[in-house]
Protein backbone atom coordinates (compact mmCIF):
# COMPACT_ATOMS: atom_id res chain seq x y z
CA UNK A 1 0.00 0.00 0.00
CA UNK A 2 1.29 3.42 -0.83
CA UNK A 3 2.42 5.37 2.12
CA UNK A 4 1.45 8.78 0.21
CA UNK A 5 -1.32 10.43 1.29
CA UNK A 6 -4.72 10.17 -0.50
CA UNK A 7 -4.80 13.90 -1.48
CA UNK A 8 -1.04 14.06 -2.25
CA UNK A 9 -0.28 16.96 -4.86
CA UNK A 10 1.76 15.76 -7.70
CA UNK A 11 2.45 17.55 -10.07
CA UNK A 12 5.93 19.41 -12.16
CA UNK A 13 7.53 22.94 -11.64
CA UNK A 14 8.01 25.76 -14.42
CA UNK A 15 9.23 29.46 -13.93
CA UNK A 16 7.96 32.39 -16.44
CA UNK A 17 11.57 33.13 -17.45
CA UNK A 18 12.31 30.16 -18.23
CA UNK A 19 9.67 29.01 -20.42
CA UNK A 20 7.46 31.61 -21.76
CA UNK A 21 9.58 33.61 -24.25
CA UNK A 22 7.56 36.29 -25.43
CA UNK A 23 10.01 38.75 -23.43
CA UNK A 24 8.65 42.04 -24.81
CA UNK A 25 4.70 41.15 -26.46
CA UNK A 26 1.92 42.88 -24.71
CA UNK A 27 3.73 45.69 -23.09
CA UNK A 28 5.65 43.39 -20.99
CA UNK A 29 9.21 45.28 -19.48
CA UNK A 30 12.72 44.08 -19.23
CA UNK A 31 13.53 41.70 -16.36
CA UNK A 32 16.95 40.94 -14.73
CA UNK A 33 16.98 37.79 -16.48
CA UNK A 34 16.28 38.82 -19.56
CA UNK A 35 19.62 40.39 -19.42
CA UNK A 36 21.63 37.50 -19.21
CA UNK A 37 23.21 35.76 -22.02
CA UNK A 38 23.56 31.63 -22.63
CA UNK A 39 26.77 29.78 -21.38
CA UNK A 40 27.67 26.58 -21.10
CA UNK A 41 30.13 23.94 -18.85
CA UNK A 42 33.48 26.01 -19.63
CA UNK A 43 31.64 29.92 -20.56
CA UNK A 44 29.69 31.06 -17.73
CA UNK A 45 26.07 33.08 -18.22
CA UNK A 46 27.15 36.71 -18.64
CA UNK A 47 24.97 39.46 -16.82
CA UNK A 48 24.93 42.54 -19.97
CA UNK A 49 22.55 44.99 -19.42
CA UNK A 50 24.26 46.82 -22.70
CA UNK A 51 22.38 43.74 -24.74
CA UNK A 52 25.34 43.70 -27.09
CA UNK A 53 24.71 41.88 -30.32
CA UNK A 54 27.36 39.37 -29.94
CA UNK A 55 25.16 37.06 -27.38
CA UNK A 56 22.49 35.04 -27.15
CA UNK A 57 19.49 35.82 -24.47
CA UNK A 58 17.93 32.51 -24.24
CA UNK A 59 15.03 34.07 -21.90
CA UNK A 60 13.80 35.98 -24.55
CA UNK A 61 12.39 33.26 -26.58
CA UNK A 62 12.56 30.27 -23.28
CA UNK A 63 10.26 27.19 -25.12
CA UNK A 64 7.50 29.73 -26.24
CA UNK A 65 5.13 28.27 -23.33
CA UNK A 66 3.39 32.20 -24.35
CA UNK A 67 1.70 30.23 -27.12
CA UNK A 68 2.07 26.72 -26.16
CA UNK A 69 0.57 26.59 -22.91
CA UNK A 70 -2.84 24.96 -23.98
CA UNK A 71 -0.74 22.32 -25.64
CA UNK A 72 1.57 21.84 -22.71
CA UNK A 73 -0.95 21.61 -20.05
CA UNK A 74 -3.01 19.56 -21.70
CA UNK A 75 -0.10 17.17 -21.72
CA UNK A 76 0.57 17.57 -17.69
CA UNK A 77 -3.30 16.89 -17.26
CA UNK A 78 -2.32 13.61 -19.64
CA UNK A 79 0.40 13.16 -16.45
CA UNK A 80 -2.56 13.32 -14.20
CA UNK A 81 -1.07 16.28 -12.13
CA UNK A 82 -2.69 17.59 -9.67
CA UNK A 83 -0.70 20.66 -9.08
CA UNK A 84 1.75 22.69 -11.22
CA UNK A 85 3.90 24.99 -9.91
CA UNK A 86 4.57 27.93 -12.19
CA UNK A 87 5.80 32.10 -11.76
CA UNK A 88 3.87 35.32 -12.47
CA UNK A 89 7.02 37.30 -14.56
CA UNK A 90 6.41 40.51 -12.79
CA UNK A 91 7.29 42.55 -15.49
CA UNK A 92 4.04 41.44 -17.38
CA UNK A 93 2.05 42.59 -14.86
CA UNK A 94 4.29 45.91 -13.98
CA UNK A 95 6.77 46.51 -16.87
CA UNK A 96 8.92 48.41 -14.87
CA UNK A 97 7.33 47.86 -11.76
CA UNK A 98 7.19 51.43 -10.85
CA UNK A 99 3.52 51.92 -12.98
CA UNK A 100 0.75 52.64 -10.79
CA UNK A 101 -1.80 51.14 -13.10
CA UNK A 102 -1.34 47.18 -14.25
CA UNK A 103 -1.23 45.80 -17.30
CA UNK A 104 -4.26 44.62 -18.47
CA UNK A 105 -2.83 42.43 -21.56
CA UNK A 106 -0.36 40.66 -18.86
CA UNK A 107 -3.08 39.99 -17.00
CA UNK A 108 -5.21 38.24 -19.13
CA UNK A 109 -2.57 36.18 -20.06
CA UNK A 110 -2.27 34.53 -16.73
CA UNK A 111 -6.33 34.35 -16.20
CA UNK A 112 -6.27 31.86 -19.61
CA UNK A 113 -3.07 30.03 -17.86
CA UNK A 114 -5.03 29.81 -14.91
CA UNK A 115 -8.28 28.65 -16.63
CA UNK A 116 -6.48 26.36 -18.52
CA UNK A 117 -5.24 24.61 -15.89
CA UNK A 118 -8.41 24.42 -13.42
CA UNK A 119 -10.32 23.12 -16.95
CA UNK A 120 -8.55 19.92 -16.05
CA UNK A 121 -8.25 20.10 -12.53
CA UNK A 122 -4.48 21.17 -12.23
CA UNK A 123 -4.37 23.05 -8.93
CA UNK A 124 -1.68 26.65 -9.79
CA UNK A 125 1.18 26.87 -7.11
CA UNK A 126 2.09 30.40 -8.12
CA UNK A 127 5.34 31.57 -6.91
CA UNK A 128 5.18 35.33 -6.93
CA UNK A 129 8.61 36.20 -7.50
CA UNK A 130 11.01 33.74 -9.66
CA UNK A 131 14.00 35.59 -10.58
CA UNK A 132 11.65 38.23 -12.22
CA UNK A 133 12.69 41.77 -11.39
CA UNK A 134 11.87 44.67 -13.50
CA UNK A 135 15.14 45.54 -14.59
CA UNK A 136 13.62 49.13 -14.34
CA UNK A 137 14.20 48.72 -10.49
CA UNK A 138 17.85 47.76 -10.86
CA UNK A 139 18.26 50.78 -13.05
CA UNK A 140 16.71 53.29 -10.23
CA UNK A 141 17.17 51.33 -7.17
CA UNK A 142 19.83 48.76 -7.33
CA UNK A 143 17.36 46.25 -6.38
CA UNK A 144 16.76 45.01 -3.45
CA UNK A 145 19.12 47.22 -2.11
CA UNK A 146 16.95 49.62 -2.11
CA UNK A 147 14.01 49.93 0.45
CA UNK A 148 11.97 51.83 -2.26
CA UNK A 149 11.32 48.03 -3.63
CA UNK A 150 9.23 46.82 -0.75
CA UNK A 151 6.10 49.18 -1.90
CA UNK A 152 6.64 48.09 -5.45
CA UNK A 153 6.84 44.53 -4.57
CA UNK A 154 3.28 44.69 -2.57
CA UNK A 155 1.48 46.76 -5.11
CA UNK A 156 2.42 43.98 -7.74
CA UNK A 157 1.33 41.09 -5.27
CA UNK A 158 -1.24 42.43 -4.01
CA UNK A 159 -2.48 43.22 -7.64
CA UNK A 160 -2.38 39.33 -8.15
CA UNK A 161 -3.68 38.39 -5.29
CA UNK A 162 -6.94 40.41 -6.15
CA UNK A 163 -6.89 39.22 -9.38
CA UNK A 164 -6.82 35.43 -8.86
CA UNK A 165 -7.23 34.43 -5.48
CA UNK A 166 -10.57 31.96 -6.35
CA UNK A 167 -8.04 30.62 -9.11
CA UNK A 168 -4.72 30.26 -7.04
CA UNK A 169 -5.27 29.06 -3.48
CA UNK A 170 -1.59 28.24 -2.41
CA UNK A 171 1.34 31.02 -3.22
CA UNK A 172 5.11 31.09 -2.53
CA UNK A 173 6.29 34.53 -2.16
CA UNK A 174 10.06 34.02 -2.96
CA UNK A 175 11.64 31.68 -4.94
CA UNK A 176 14.80 30.55 -3.12
CA UNK A 177 15.30 33.27 -1.02
CA UNK A 178 18.09 32.09 0.67
CA UNK A 179 20.02 32.32 -2.56
CA UNK A 180 20.65 36.12 -1.33
CA UNK A 181 22.87 34.76 1.26
CA UNK A 182 25.66 33.18 -0.81
CA UNK A 183 27.38 34.74 -3.98
CA UNK A 184 25.06 32.70 -6.64
CA UNK A 185 22.54 34.60 -5.29
CA UNK A 186 22.83 38.48 -6.30
CA UNK A 187 21.79 39.10 -9.50
CA UNK A 188 18.96 36.63 -9.61
CA UNK A 189 17.63 37.17 -6.16
CA UNK A 190 18.66 40.65 -5.28
CA UNK A 191 18.97 42.48 -8.65
CA UNK A 192 21.98 44.12 -6.52
CA UNK A 193 24.11 44.36 -9.80
CA UNK A 194 23.54 48.70 -11.07
CA UNK A 195 27.09 49.43 -12.91
CA UNK A 196 27.82 45.82 -13.03
CA UNK A 197 28.64 43.03 -15.87
CA UNK A 198 30.04 40.24 -15.77
CA UNK A 199 29.43 36.31 -14.59
CA UNK A 200 26.01 35.97 -13.42
CA UNK A 201 27.25 33.68 -10.35
CA UNK A 202 30.00 36.34 -9.29
CA UNK A 203 28.93 38.92 -6.11
CA UNK A 204 28.98 42.54 -7.10
CA UNK A 205 27.62 43.11 -3.31
CA UNK A 206 28.93 43.12 0.48
CA UNK A 207 27.74 40.60 2.60
CA UNK A 208 26.02 44.03 4.34
CA UNK A 209 24.27 45.01 1.12
CA UNK A 210 23.12 41.68 0.49
CA UNK A 211 21.68 40.54 4.04
CA UNK A 212 20.09 44.14 4.06
CA UNK A 213 18.71 43.58 0.62
CA UNK A 214 17.33 40.20 2.40
CA UNK A 215 16.12 42.35 5.07
CA UNK A 216 13.99 44.09 2.76
CA UNK A 217 12.77 41.05 1.00
CA UNK A 218 11.79 39.02 4.65
CA UNK A 219 9.51 42.79 4.97
CA UNK A 220 7.69 42.43 1.47
CA UNK A 221 7.21 39.05 2.06
CA UNK A 222 5.61 39.06 5.41
CA UNK A 223 3.15 41.99 4.29
CA UNK A 224 2.43 40.23 1.57
CA UNK A 225 1.17 37.28 3.56
CA UNK A 226 -0.62 39.13 5.98
CA UNK A 227 -2.32 41.09 3.22
CA UNK A 228 -3.52 37.69 2.34
CA UNK A 229 -3.97 36.67 5.39
CA UNK A 230 -6.23 39.50 5.96
CA UNK A 231 -8.15 39.59 3.53
CA UNK A 232 -8.56 36.11 1.85
CA UNK A 233 -8.11 34.02 4.65
CA UNK A 234 -8.70 30.61 3.17
CA UNK A 235 -5.26 31.07 0.89
CA UNK A 236 -2.19 29.14 2.03
CA UNK A 237 1.49 30.93 2.20
CA UNK A 238 4.48 29.57 1.82
CA UNK A 239 8.52 30.68 1.69
CA UNK A 240 10.87 28.62 -0.85
CA UNK A 241 14.03 27.40 0.21
CA UNK A 242 16.91 26.08 -2.42
CA UNK A 243 18.15 23.38 0.40
CA UNK A 244 22.34 22.73 0.09
CA UNK A 245 22.66 19.89 3.16
CA UNK A 246 26.36 20.57 4.85
CA UNK A 247 27.65 17.82 5.82
CA UNK A 248 30.70 17.01 8.38
CA UNK A 249 33.35 15.42 5.85
CA UNK A 250 35.20 13.97 9.01
CA UNK A 251 33.64 13.18 13.00
CA UNK A 252 36.48 16.09 13.40
CA UNK A 253 34.52 18.41 16.24
CA UNK A 254 35.43 21.88 13.97
CA UNK A 255 34.02 20.37 11.00
CA UNK A 256 30.89 19.54 13.07
CA UNK A 257 30.86 23.03 13.53
CA UNK A 258 31.62 24.28 10.54
CA UNK A 259 29.08 22.48 8.87
CA UNK A 260 26.45 23.55 11.53
CA UNK A 261 27.73 26.94 10.58
CA UNK A 262 27.15 26.84 7.10
CA UNK A 263 23.68 25.28 7.14
CA UNK A 264 22.85 27.61 9.78
CA UNK A 265 23.47 30.46 7.12
CA UNK A 266 22.71 29.00 4.02
CA UNK A 267 19.57 26.55 5.20
CA UNK A 268 17.91 27.68 7.84
CA UNK A 269 18.86 31.44 8.40
CA UNK A 270 15.90 32.93 5.38
CA UNK A 271 12.85 30.09 6.89
CA UNK A 272 13.37 30.82 10.35
CA UNK A 273 12.64 34.55 9.59
CA UNK A 274 9.61 33.01 7.47
CA UNK A 275 8.00 30.49 9.53
CA UNK A 276 9.20 31.75 12.97
CA UNK A 277 8.47 35.48 12.08
CA UNK A 278 12.01 36.53 14.15
CA UNK A 279 15.54 37.00 13.45
CA UNK A 280 17.17 33.73 14.77
CA UNK A 281 19.32 34.55 18.04
CA UNK A 282 22.62 32.77 15.72
CA UNK A 283 22.31 35.64 13.83
CA UNK A 284 24.22 38.01 16.15
CA UNK A 285 27.31 36.82 15.69
CA UNK A 286 27.09 35.76 12.39
CA UNK A 287 26.32 39.61 12.05
CA UNK A 288 29.00 41.10 14.19
CA UNK A 289 31.90 38.79 12.54
CA UNK A 290 30.80 39.87 9.33
CA UNK A 291 30.11 43.31 10.23
CA UNK A 292 27.05 43.68 9.31
CA UNK A 293 24.42 46.25 10.64
CA UNK A 294 21.04 46.25 9.61
CA UNK A 295 18.73 49.48 9.21
CA UNK A 296 15.44 47.95 10.45
CA UNK A 297 12.81 50.51 10.39
CA UNK A 298 10.04 50.77 12.87
CA UNK A 299 7.67 48.21 12.26
CA UNK A 300 9.70 45.85 10.69
CA UNK A 301 9.83 43.36 13.16
CA UNK A 302 6.10 43.23 13.83
CA UNK A 303 5.86 42.80 10.40
CA UNK A 304 8.02 39.40 10.21
CA UNK A 305 5.86 38.36 13.82
CA UNK A 306 2.60 39.00 11.60
CA UNK A 307 3.55 37.73 8.28
CA UNK A 308 4.64 34.56 8.92
CA UNK A 309 4.18 31.73 6.23
CA UNK A 310 1.28 28.08 6.24
CA UNK A 311 3.71 25.70 4.59
CA UNK A 312 7.42 25.17 3.72
CA UNK A 313 8.27 24.57 0.35
CA UNK A 314 11.81 23.37 -0.86
CA UNK A 315 13.99 23.14 -4.36
CA UNK A 316 16.60 20.02 -3.71
CA UNK A 317 19.69 18.79 -6.08
CA UNK A 318 22.17 17.93 -4.23
CA UNK A 319 24.38 17.65 -0.68
CA UNK A 320 27.93 19.28 0.45
CA UNK A 321 30.86 18.32 2.11
CA UNK A 322 32.40 20.51 4.27
CA UNK A 323 35.60 20.59 6.07
CA UNK A 324 38.27 22.53 8.07
CA UNK A 325 41.35 20.54 6.35
CA UNK A 326 41.96 22.52 2.92
CA UNK A 327 44.10 19.81 1.25
CA UNK A 328 40.99 17.02 0.56
CA UNK A 329 39.67 16.42 -3.05
CA UNK A 330 37.22 19.35 -3.82
CA UNK A 331 34.39 18.51 -6.29
CA UNK A 332 33.89 20.66 -9.16
CA UNK A 333 30.43 20.54 -10.24
CA UNK A 334 28.10 21.35 -7.06
CA UNK A 335 26.92 24.60 -7.03
CA UNK A 336 28.72 25.22 -3.57
CA UNK A 337 31.80 23.35 -4.54
CA UNK A 338 32.90 21.64 -1.17
CA UNK A 339 34.78 18.22 -0.79
CA UNK A 340 34.00 15.36 -2.85
CA UNK A 341 31.82 12.89 -1.05
CA UNK A 342 33.39 9.25 -2.28
CA UNK A 343 29.44 7.80 -1.64
CA UNK A 344 28.04 9.28 -4.17
CA UNK A 345 27.25 9.77 -7.95
CA UNK A 346 27.50 12.75 -10.14
CA UNK A 347 24.99 13.67 -12.70
CA UNK A 348 26.06 14.87 -16.10
CA UNK A 349 26.79 18.63 -14.77
CA UNK A 350 28.96 17.29 -11.38
CA UNK A 351 25.75 18.00 -8.95
CA UNK A 352 26.63 15.00 -6.38
CA UNK A 353 22.90 12.67 -6.74
CA UNK A 354 22.49 12.20 -2.73
CA UNK A 355 18.55 10.40 -2.57
CA UNK A 356 18.82 9.83 1.12
CA UNK A 357 19.81 13.34 1.85
CA UNK A 358 16.50 14.52 1.18
CA UNK A 359 14.54 11.97 3.65
CA UNK A 360 17.40 13.82 6.09
CA UNK A 361 16.50 17.06 5.59
CA UNK A 362 12.64 16.41 5.47
CA UNK A 363 12.63 15.43 8.71
CA UNK A 364 15.19 18.30 10.10
CA UNK A 365 12.46 20.80 8.53
CA UNK A 366 9.34 18.86 10.13
CA UNK A 367 11.04 18.61 13.67
CA UNK A 368 12.48 22.63 13.36
CA UNK A 369 8.55 24.01 11.82
CA UNK A 370 5.69 21.12 12.26
CA UNK A 371 4.37 22.53 9.84
CA UNK A 372 3.19 21.32 6.20
CA UNK A 373 5.98 20.76 3.55
CA UNK A 374 6.47 20.57 -0.09
CA UNK A 375 9.46 19.35 -2.42
CA UNK A 376 8.68 22.27 -5.27
CA UNK A 377 12.30 21.63 -7.56
CA UNK A 378 13.70 18.01 -7.65
CA UNK A 379 15.31 16.64 -10.95
CA UNK A 380 18.20 15.68 -13.47
CA UNK A 381 19.49 17.51 -15.78
CA UNK A 382 20.91 15.25 -18.22
CA UNK A 383 22.01 15.43 -22.02
CA UNK A 384 19.07 13.43 -23.64
CA UNK A 385 19.75 11.70 -27.02
CA UNK A 386 17.41 10.49 -29.75
CA UNK A 387 17.82 6.63 -29.95
CA UNK A 388 17.55 5.55 -33.66
CA UNK A 389 13.68 4.37 -33.46
CA UNK A 390 13.48 8.70 -32.97
CA UNK A 391 12.73 8.35 -28.84
CA UNK A 392 13.82 9.75 -25.96
CA UNK A 393 14.49 6.65 -23.61
CA UNK A 394 15.27 8.39 -20.25
CA UNK A 395 15.63 5.75 -17.62
CA UNK A 396 17.83 7.72 -16.06
CA UNK A 397 15.83 10.45 -15.37
CA UNK A 398 13.06 7.82 -14.02
CA UNK A 399 15.66 6.46 -11.88
CA UNK A 400 17.04 9.25 -10.54
CA UNK A 401 13.30 10.38 -9.82
CA UNK A 402 12.29 6.99 -8.30
CA UNK A 403 15.51 7.25 -5.58
CA UNK A 404 13.82 10.32 -4.17
CA UNK A 405 10.75 9.53 -4.30
CA UNK A 406 11.61 6.22 -2.29
CA UNK A 407 13.23 8.56 0.55
CA UNK A 408 10.31 10.81 -0.16
CA UNK A 409 8.17 7.62 1.06
CA UNK A 410 10.31 7.02 4.18
CA UNK A 411 10.13 10.29 5.58
CA UNK A 412 6.19 10.13 5.19
CA UNK A 413 7.42 7.23 7.41
CA UNK A 414 8.85 9.14 9.66
CA UNK A 415 6.06 11.30 10.70
CA UNK A 416 6.71 14.31 7.83
CA UNK A 417 3.42 15.86 7.03
CA UNK A 418 4.57 15.74 3.15
CA UNK A 419 1.75 17.07 1.19
CA UNK A 420 3.48 17.30 -2.53
CA UNK A 421 5.98 17.00 -5.03
CA UNK A 422 6.51 19.13 -7.94
CA UNK A 423 9.56 17.86 -10.27
CA UNK A 424 11.62 20.63 -11.78
CA UNK A 425 11.47 21.19 -15.47
CA UNK A 426 8.65 18.56 -16.24
CA UNK A 427 8.96 20.03 -19.55
CA UNK A 428 12.61 21.08 -20.96
CA UNK A 429 13.40 24.82 -20.71
CA UNK A 430 16.41 26.91 -19.98
CA UNK A 431 18.67 26.18 -17.71
CA UNK A 432 19.08 28.40 -15.01
CA UNK A 433 22.93 27.92 -13.74
CA UNK A 434 24.11 27.51 -17.66
CA UNK A 435 21.48 28.83 -20.39
CA UNK A 436 21.86 25.80 -21.93
CA UNK A 437 18.81 23.81 -23.96
CA UNK A 438 21.27 21.05 -23.43
CA UNK A 439 20.49 20.32 -19.93
CA UNK A 440 17.22 19.43 -20.17
CA UNK A 441 14.89 18.04 -17.37
CA UNK A 442 11.97 17.46 -19.11
CA UNK A 443 9.23 14.09 -19.63
CA UNK A 444 8.70 16.16 -22.90
CA UNK A 445 11.26 16.85 -24.60
CA UNK A 446 11.26 20.45 -26.45
CA UNK A 447 12.61 21.00 -29.82
CA UNK A 448 14.54 23.93 -29.11
CA UNK A 449 18.37 24.02 -29.00
CA UNK A 450 21.69 26.02 -27.96
CA UNK A 451 22.48 27.81 -30.93
CA UNK A 452 19.00 28.94 -31.37
CA UNK A 453 17.50 27.08 -33.83
CA UNK A 454 14.24 24.62 -33.29
CA UNK A 455 10.75 24.71 -34.01
CA UNK A 456 9.48 24.48 -30.44
CA UNK A 457 7.42 21.33 -30.77
CA UNK A 458 6.77 18.83 -28.39
CA UNK A 459 7.59 15.03 -27.74
CA UNK A 460 6.89 12.46 -24.92
CA UNK A 461 10.10 10.80 -23.50
CA UNK A 462 9.85 7.40 -21.55
CA UNK A 463 10.05 9.01 -18.53
CA UNK A 464 6.37 10.46 -19.28
CA UNK A 465 4.85 7.54 -18.83
CA UNK A 466 6.42 6.52 -16.23
CA UNK A 467 5.44 9.39 -14.04
CA UNK A 468 2.23 8.60 -15.58
CA UNK A 469 2.00 5.59 -13.63
CA UNK A 470 3.58 6.49 -10.60
CA UNK A 471 0.79 9.20 -10.08
CA UNK A 472 -1.83 7.31 -10.89
CA UNK A 473 -1.06 5.10 -8.30
CA UNK A 474 -0.12 7.47 -6.21
CA UNK A 475 3.63 6.75 -5.83
CA UNK A 476 3.04 2.67 -5.48
CA UNK A 477 4.50 1.90 -8.69
CA UNK A 478 7.67 3.11 -9.16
Amino acid sequence: MTKFPKNFLWGGAIAAHQVEGAWDVDGKGPTVMDMVTSGSHTIPRIYDPTLSDNHFFPTHEGIDFFNHYPEDIALFAEMGFKTLRLSINWTRIFPTGMEEVANEAGLQFYDKVFDECLKYGIEPLVTLCHYEMPYALVEKYNGWASREVISCFEKFSKTVIDRYHTKVKRWLTFNEINAGTLFTGVVMTLGIVKDYQGPMLDAPASEAEKFQALHHQFVASARVVNYAHQHYPELQMGNMIGFLPQYAFTPNPADILLAQEKNRIVNWFCSDIQVRGKYPTYAQRFFKENNIQLKIEEGDLEDLAKGRVDFYTLSYYMSFCVSTDNNLEETGGNLLGGIKNPYLEASDWGWQIDPKGLRWLLNEINDRYEIPIMVVENGLGAYDEKSSDGKIHDDYRSAYLREHIIQMAEAIEDGVNLIGYTPWGCIDLISLSTGEMAKRYGFIYVNKFDDGTGDFSREKKDSFEWYKNVIASNGDRL
